[in-house]
């Protein structure tokens, strides 16, 4: 019975993860909401496709209105693949994205389904370039995929760092990272500073696309 019940509990907790809580921020909503800017030019067009909920990467990357420090954030994802040949253990860069928390630490988006025996660091739901997932969630190109994120900053005194930066992250309801320390920026990020700076959502060259997507700032 106590198993059932721990079990009931996960479930309910997976479906209720993309429930906006009442204080989040709508940040790309399906009556409309686009409240994000383009990185180089916050005042300007956002440069990219929105339709029927739906924000389609275009030109540049676009990125929160203020900085993020801790926060849990849902979002929903869909690679789209132009169709081709691929080779044995080649990757595809059609369905390239990425969800850089604080311009810093980037959550790769990537076409990554079908690569079970050869997933890599810089796969979908990876913490690029430093730490693959612990299980692989992901879905084929075409179909919505989610991330539910939690995040708490690195933590300052000073100019000196004395906490890093740390990250949960569920991928399509399966926890695949764990409270995991960052220790340094990744890929192309922002140097680690004391100062916080926006999310961004990255323009890798491909119409990936965006919905439902909120932040809650948490303490």
């Amino acid at each position: 019975m106590k198993l059932f019940l721990s079990l009931s509990l996960i479930f309910v907790s997976i479906l209720t993860a993309s429930e906006k809580p009442t204080d989040a921020i709508q940040l790309i909503g399906q009556d409309g909401t686009v409240d994000l800017v383009n990185e180089k030019n916050p005042e300007g067009p956002l440069g990219w496709v929105f339709k029927d909920g739906i924000l389609t990467v275009g030109k540049g990357h676009i990125i929160t209105k203020s900085p993020v420090t801790n926060f849990k954030a849902h979002l929903e994802f869909k690679v789209i693949n132009k169709p081709k040949k691929k080779k044995k253990n080649k990757r595809t860069n059609d369905g390239n994205s990425g969800v850089y928390i604080q311009q810093r630490y980037e959550i790769q988006i990537l076409d990554s389904h079908g690569h079970d025996d050869d997933y890599q660091n810089y796969d979908c739901a990876s913490i690029y370039k430093f730490k693959k997932p612990d299980q692989i969630a992901c879905k084929p190109a075409g179909e919505w995929q989610s991330y539910d994120i939690e995040f708490h900053a690195a933590k300052w005194d000073g100019d000196k760092k004395v906490a890093n930066a740390r990250l949960t992250l569920i991928h399509n309801g399966v926890k695949v990272h764990d409270n995991v320390e960052i220790p340094d920026k990744t890929g192309n990020g922002k140097k680690e500073t004391p100062q916080a700076f926006p999310l961004r959502l990255q323009d890798h060259g491909n119409p990936v696309q965006f919905r439902n997507f909120w932040l809650q700032e948490i303490k």
